[in-house]
């Protein structure tokens, strides 16, 4: 796969196209006299050089994307149909005008919302330790980018940090306490013992989830000194550590799915470990040394065991979305979020981190990779490759991560298109729909909101200019 970045404007081209063993020439902006006679040079032959011709031929810009006229530049590029500063604006106003109910906003406790703020009767399925442990990170960012002068911004992630304390949690018993919980129903207060929906089975949770919401609880810790977010963080982190086993080129430390009752376990592998990885790091950081020796396992079977697998087939990376349970589900989402932390961290974490999250990336772009509209987006998982908003943002944060920690543009032009592709399904309004594949509003609200806002602030802390 090859793209020069040549800033905003730029001339980019998809030459190779690694998913299925397809060659297709993707046009997101070509200029025939250089770029052309210039991507000729480099892979040669006829065959090639044909392709590039067809595909100018074919690009026809789509006349809508999501909820707004598609808008592009004199060489075809994708742009934002509003700055990005101002969809992010709007999108977060609209959510601060939630209506508030049993103490929270209604889309902290609510999965499946409309552009109503209504709840959507077709699903009552909710996911409290990915919706608002990703929701945390997001408004937490978003309170740091305003430099910190709403406090209502920051009193929405301590809605979510109180619903996941006192609402979302396993009983005080079992194998996993007081553990977050992974799936449940909308409008409980707390969810009962019995709440596993989705792929859940009533008593089961997810502990790679639990790692989601502890790190985010660490996180809204350090902003508020509430020592209760510390507390559920610990809880988590010490059931992790507890229930640890060894992992082989078989299984990860912890299975996908436990009945937190028995240890009873389903799915031996979770592709998701970074989010643990980052609890245990952080916990560690607050002098929490317990955390040290489960820490430099779990990193060790990381290096040693998953990041080799993705030149394998890829089976240590499966298993990570609430609502699937297909033994052969690889993901976007993990190695994305790996290669993420890989480059917050660097020589820190990983003396290897350019050579692994290229690695991670390359996975990604060669499994879940498609186009749209003549932009390349990215698709969950195996079992479901439609572009939805939460891994879209996460694929284009990631390359934008990149880009900006080596140096290198291979991926800088990516990143931006798929973005803006990703806005433009935030309505006038500031209601987002969950995907910008067609008209909408709401949807899945880890889509839609809350596992997308950190991603854009994450592509503007790379590239301050692209918010304007």
């Amino acid at each position: 796969m090859t793209l020069r970045f040549l800033g905003k404007n730029e001339a980019s081209f998809i030459v190779q196209h690694p998913d299925r063993n397809r060659r297709i020439s993707v046009l997101a902006a070509f200029n025939v006299g250089t770029e052309h006679a210039r991507l000729a040079r480099r892979v040669g032959g006829l065959c090639l050089r044909l392709i590039c011709v067809f595909s100018i031929v074919l690009a026809v810009p789509a006349q809508n994307i999501g909820n707004h006229p598609a808008v592009y530049d004199a060489h075809g590029v994708l742009v934002p149909w509003t700055p990005w500063r101002d969809a992010i604006q709007r999108e977060v106003t609209w959510y601060l005008n939630c209506p508030v109910e049993h103490g929270y906003p209604r889309f902290v406790y609510t999965t499946f919302m409309d552009g109503s703020y209504q709840p959507m009767a077709k699903n009552a399925t909710f996911i409290p330790a990915m919706q608002d442990g990703m929701g945390i990170l997001s408004y937490l960012k978003y309170y740091a980018f305003q430099g910190k002068k709403d406090p209502r911004v920051l009193q929405i992630a301590r809605y979510m940090g109180d619903y996941l304390v006192k609402e979302a949690n396993t009983p005080d018993a079992g194998t996993y306490p007081h553990f977050t919980r992974s799936t449940g129903w909308r409008a409980k207060f707390p969810q009962p013992p019995d709440c596993g929906s989705q792929d859940d089975k009533p008593y089961e949770i997810e502990p790679d989830k639990g790692g989601i919401a502890g790190y985010a609880l660490v996180l809204l810790y350090e902003e508020t000194q509430e020592e209760k977010y510390l507390q559920q963080a610990l809880q988590d982190a010490r059931a992790l550590a507890t229930n640890m086993v060894a992992g082989t080129a078989t299984n990860s430390p912890w299975p996908f799915r436990v009945d937190y009752r028995t240890g009873g376990s389903r799915g031996a592998v979770s592709g998701n470990m970074a989010y643990i990885l980052r609890l245990f790091d952080k916990l560690i950081g607050h002098d929490h040394r317990e955390f040290r020796a489960p820490r430099d396992k779990l990193w060790a079977w990381i290096k040693n065991f998953q990041l080799p697998d993705l030149a394998k087939d890829g089976m240590l990376w499966v298993q990570f979305f609430e609502d699937h349970s297909e033994p052969d589900n690889r993901t976007a989402w993990a190695p994305l979020n790996l290669a993420r932390y890989l480059l917050e961290q660097k020589e820190a974490l990983d003396p290897d981190w350019q050579k692994d999250a290229k690695l991670l990336i390359d996975f990604t772009n060669n499994r879940f990779t498609s186009i749209q509209d003549g932009v390349l987006v990215c698709g969950e998982q195996t079992h479901d490759r439609e572009p939805w908003g939460g891994i879209l943002s996460t694929y284009g944060a990631v390359l934008a991560m990149y880009a900006k920690a080596t140096g290198s543009n291979d991926f800088k032009g990516l990143a931006y298109q798929a973005l803006n592709y990703c806005l433009y399904a935030v309505n006038d309004d500031g209601c987002p729909g969950q995907r910008a594949t067609g008209p909408s509003r709401g949807g899945w609200q880890e889509d839609a909101h809350t596992d997308k806002l950190h991603n854009i602030l994450d592509a503007i802390a790379a590239f301050p200019e692209w918010a304007n």
